[in-house]
């Protein structure tokens, strides 16, 4: 991260065009999402320190998405899925991203985001930290197109039921 912030060594070394990081992730039966950190953030760390350091969850993600990482308040030049060109923190603002950490997550066809552009192209949102469970769930969540006929609270309802029912409780991480 521009800034000198945490980073993961697996996180999708890119140009920031993200029309072609999503048609990368595409070709290679990954999803495509953007985390937006900043320096200094406690919860930033927490992401990098707690989740991504358990490692079920780390593999899952890893195996499962290609991560981009921007700095809300950074000045690298990204472009978006319409073409438009901006700093950093001209397309946090454009994407409506006000805190952080915050994770966008786009569609697994790179149609579905063409000609789209800050907010408008995401499919689902990690707005702000999540604890692991929830934070595993969201990946989840998206991986399974639970987005398609659900919202991810009603997702993680039916995921901790089954877990019950199974007489199991949700991980100890």
């Amino acid at each position: 991260m521009e800034g000198g912030g945490l980073t993961q060594s697996w996180f999708l070394e890119s140009f920031l065009d993200f029309k072609d990081d999503l048609a990368e992730s595409a070709a290679d039966g990954k999803r495509f999402a953007i985390l937006w950190e900043q320096d200094g953030c406690p919860y930033c760390l927490e992401t990098h320190m707690v989740n991504f350091g358990i490692p079920e969850i780390r593999s899952y993600v890893q195996a499962n998405f290609n991560i981009v990482q921007l700095d809300i308040w950074g000045s690298r030049e990204a472009v978006d899925f319409d073409g438009t060109a901006l700093v950093e923190k001209q397309l946090a603002k454009r994407g409506r991203v006000r805190f952080t950490p915050t994770i966008q997550f786009f569609p697994e066809d790179p149609a579905a985001a063409a000609g789209k552009g800050g907010a408008a192209a995401e499919i689902a949102r990690m707005p702000g930290y999540f604890r692991p469970f929830h934070f595993l769930a969201m990946f989840q969540f998206v991986r399974e197109n639970g987005y398609a006929d659900s919202n991810f609270r009603t997702y993680l309802k039916k995921k901790t039921a089954a877990l019950a029912a199974a007489g199991k409780t949700l991980p100890n991480w």
